[in-house]
């Protein structure tokens, strides 16, 4: 971690700290767990440590502390089991989470179970010491919160459904409409446009906003496992199954189930999703009788779903189940200024947060980021921003400040490097005189996905269209099939 500018308010806030009991720290791994505690002490805390769940949970029940920082990852115990022991000891305890895992999933989980905040590492000194600062002078603390927010979903971030672009106008009044409904929602799109940000928008605006809202990442649990996080188990029905699983489908009885990355589902599995979703019932791995759940089901994938059936990846049964009421959520190069207001509405925060005065982005930035292709979409525009207000200060955001991939594009919407564009070949002249142009159409748009290893977004720069075009023809063509 790298030192952090000087702080006013940091100052003060040392000498209140030491007034406040030590801060348990539970942390594994020693070089961490040292870097962390003297990090911790030069700010003015007091701290004590444990590299155990057992160390950790007798230091806690001998002196309660106002705040632990956990490791989820411990060698004798999960880490979220401990902190629910440990906050059903003491609810007041503020919680902050330290872990590698970065995916929403645990986030969620972690927040959802009783977490004050959520950090993965690695991350800076300056955001460390404000985690602990935002625990010690909250105004809230959890334990003043009504029990059932904790199974409210997470509010939307800021920068959430940011712009007025017409397609994500569309996108937004498609959302309205659906939400009050029960009806499945199927969210395509790249990675990084926000289909889990669209997925909790349907949630917060349906009816049952006030129940769970649980998200699986069918890509990124093992294949051996993702039977039980989306079904549970119960104890002994298999090596390691030490206790009974609450799975997925569960957890979220009278909320939502989101399912990102549906695609990536082995087929012995869709075939069970299928009878869930045909039956409203659970069976968890090694149990004998089905549980009958009241479950909202939203799914997403950044592939192209109508392909994976027609190579044979995914049922076609379960895709029609599935592909109810479609959102395609666009990429941010086809939401034209929307890029500007998103980087500064993430300038104000990230600069708020670093103690930083930027206020907007110099003309000469605006014009890049117009120009740039962005192909991590809103994540990869969040990231440039919080590397500028980590490493700079000022008023206004230069050219000299972004980083280096990004300052020195000059013609960023041609082919990139990495992303080879052989011209088709499957699809000869010949082939195509004679033929209606609709299906020209389609024989050379199949053609170019093809070549590209089913790649839609890749396809579509080939043909210079949207992605949203190829999309809006594939699910046409899909319907006209099965009819």
């Amino acid at each position: 971690m790298t030192p952090p500018p000087p702080n006013p308010a940091r100052s003060k806030a040392k000498a209140k700290a030491s007034d406040s009991p030590a801060i348990l720290l539970i942390e594994d791994t020693v070089s961490l767990q040292m870097v962390y505690r003297a990090t911790l002490i030069n700010a003015g805390h007091k701290v004590n440590t444990a590299g155990t769940a057992a160390e950790g949970l007798a230091l806690f029940c001998k002196s309660p502390p106002r705040i632990v920082l956990l490791d989820l990852t411990l060698p004798d115990r999960d880490g979220l089991d401990l902190m629910q022991d440990m906050l059903a000891r003491h609810p007041e305890t503020c919680v902050i989470v330290i872990t590698a895992n970065g995916s929403i999933n645990k986030a969620v989980e972690a927040m959802r179970a009783g977490a004050h905040e959520f950090l993965v590492k690695p991350f800076d000194e300056t955001r460390f010491l404000s985690c602990i600062d935002n625990a010690l002078h909250g105004s809230t603390p959890p334990a003043a919160q009504p029990r059932s927010a904790i199974r409210q979903p997470p509010s939307l971030p800021d920068g959430a459904f940011i712009g007025s672009s017409p397609p994500m106008m569309r996108v937004q009044e498609k959302i309205r409409s659906v939400a009050q409904s029960m009806a499945t929602v199927f969210i395509t799109g790249e990675s990084g446009t926000g289909k889990e940000l669209c997925a909790l928008a349907v949630h917060q605006q349906s009816p049952r906003h006030a129940g769970p809202f649980i998200a699986l990442n069918c890509g990124a649990i093992p294949a051996e496992l993702l039977e039980s996080e989306v079904f549970g188990h119960v104890k002994g029905s298999f090596t390691g199954a030490i206790s009974d699983k609450l799975g997925a489908a569960a957890a979220a009885d009278g909320g939502t189930l989101f399912l990102d990355e549906v695609c990536e589902m082995l087929p012995a599995l869709q075939t069970k999703l299928l009878r869930f979703l045909q039956t409203s019932t659970v069976q968890p791995v090694g149990a004998t009788r089905p549980r009958k759940v009241n479950v909202r089901i939203v799914c997403a994938t950044n592939r192209d779903p109508a392909e994976a059936v027609r190579r044979g990846q995914f049922r076609e049964d379960l895709y029609y189940r599935l592909y109810v009421v479609p959102i395609h959520m666009p990429p941010l190069r086809d939401r034209h200024d929307d890029v500007i207001e998103i980087a500064e509405t993430a300038l104000h925060r990230f600069a708020q947060e670093e103690g930083r005065a930027f206020s907007t982005l110099s003309p000469e930035v605006r014009r890049l980021f117009r120009d740039l292709h962005w192909p991590g979409n809103v994540r990869q525009v969040l990231n440039v921003i919080r590397n500028v207000a980590v490493l700079y200060d000022g008023t206004e955001v230069q050219r000299h400040m972004l980083p280096e991939d990004i300052a020195n594009q000059t013609s960023p919407t041609g082919p990139q490097p990495s992303d080879p564009m052989p011209a088709p070949a499957a699809v000869t002249l010949d082939g195509l005189l004679g033929r209606p142009l609709a299906e020209v159409e389609r024989q050379i748009i199949e053609a170019t996905i093809e070549m590209h290893a089913g790649s839609v977004p890749r396809a579509a720069r080939v043909l210079d269209v949207s992605p949203s075009t190829i999309y809006r023809k594939l699910d046409l063509w899909a319907k006209n099939s099965g009819s």
